[in-house]
């Protein structure tokens, strides 16, 4: 037993490194650094926010709590990264897709128990799962119904390493709680699920699919790069909550605490903005009212049961209705 643990979380380990850079200070695949300074904070993420983080980063070096403060960053699955974490790779500030991410940490010790307490509810950014389609809109996509429309080819991250994608499939799944739905989409619509948001981005972007569930911000973050693609707001949709924590590891806690507390501050919620993110300061969030729509059946976690009851009706690897599903077509559901 002990033998094949610590296999695991070499494994574990290896793949982050491998995969989406671990800790690193050097720019280059999914990781990057900033600043050679005396003082080093690692930051661990999902995949989407890393061209927000690149600018509020120098941002808060620039300021007296950031002076002198270097970074090292990891991007990756939400629920990669959060497993990682929990086998050891070094994080002094975790944000993840998800709060389920977070709590893993909780009950390893890492992230308090507390950190969901505050003004922002333990939230540095919120969002809504949106269809982004083809220039033109040329399957004409606007309801989930129209998914089901013979022909339509479905892009979607894979729900048990990504967080993006139990979004998606939540948004999907409605007040209606329609698991014939969920299965009708996924057995003969969604074409392929790759492991993070950020992949099935550069995937549908790349060529395949009709249509991409994803984040609101990724919709408009491609669209700022130049992809040649439109987004479509359905009137049913979920509200997308996504954390942030200092870890009980961080040899720094105070200077970890303070890049968050700038995290949520104006001129970091603004970057947030410009990216797409809807921001938890409401006086940016107003200010930016007319780029973030409120869809009529906008509905949240907590409309659902919460995440405790979600997660193990759903997305639990042995017994989750969505479990059944993606077994049942053949794809993984491996942690």
């Amino acid at each position: 037993m002990k033998r094949t643990l610590g296999f695991a979380v070499a494994a574990v380990l290896a793949l982050v490194a491998a995969g989406c850079g671990g800790a690193s200070d050097t720019k280059g695949g999914g990781s990057a650094g900033s600043g050679g300074g005396s003082q080093k904070l690692s930051l661990v993420a999902y995949s989407t926010p890393q061209v927000v983080y690149d600018e509020v980063i120098p941002k808060f070096e620039q300021t007296p709590a950031g002076k002198g403060v270097g970074f090292s960053q990891s991007y990756g699955a939400s629920g990669e990264q959060s497993r990682a974490v929990e086998a050891g790779l070094p994080a002094d500030v975790v944000t993840f897709s998800l709060a389920p991410d977070m709590d893993r940490l909780v009950q390893a010790g890492i992230v308090r128990p507390t950190w969901a307490d505050g003004p922002t509810k333990g939230l540095v950014s919120k969002s809504i799962v949106v269809f982004i389609v083809r220039k033109g809109n040329p399957k004409g996509i606007h309801t989930w119904a129209d998914l089901l429309k013979p022909g339509v080819n479905v892009v979607t991250p894979n729900p048990f390493t990504s967080g993006s994608a139990k979004w998606n499939l939540l948004a999907a799944y409605g007040k209606q709680h329609d698991l014939g739905y969920l299965r009708n989409l996924l057995t003969k619509h969604v074409q392929v699920q790759p492991k993070s948001g950020r992949d099935a981005l550069q995937t549908f972007t790349s060529g395949t699919g009709d249509v991409l569930l994803s984040y609101e911000n990724e919709a408009i973050t491609a669209q700022k790069k130049g992809e040649d693609v439109d987004y479509v707001v359905p009137n049913q949709t979920i509200l997308i909550e996504n954390p942030i924590a200092v870890t009980t590891k961080s040899k720094d806690a105070g200077k970890a605490q303070a890049f968050v507390n700038y995290a949520l501050s104006k001129p970091a919620q603004e970057a947030f903005a410009s990216w797409g993110y809807r921001p938890v300061d409401q006086s940016v969030l107003k200010a930016n009212s007319e780029k973030f729509p409120n869809p009529s059946g906008l509905f949240t976690i907590r409309d659902l049961g919460g995440w405790t009851k979600i997660d193990d009706s759903l997305f639990d690897p042995d017994k989750g209705a969505v479990a059944k599903i993606e077994q049942d077509a053949g794809v993984s559901t491996a942690k």
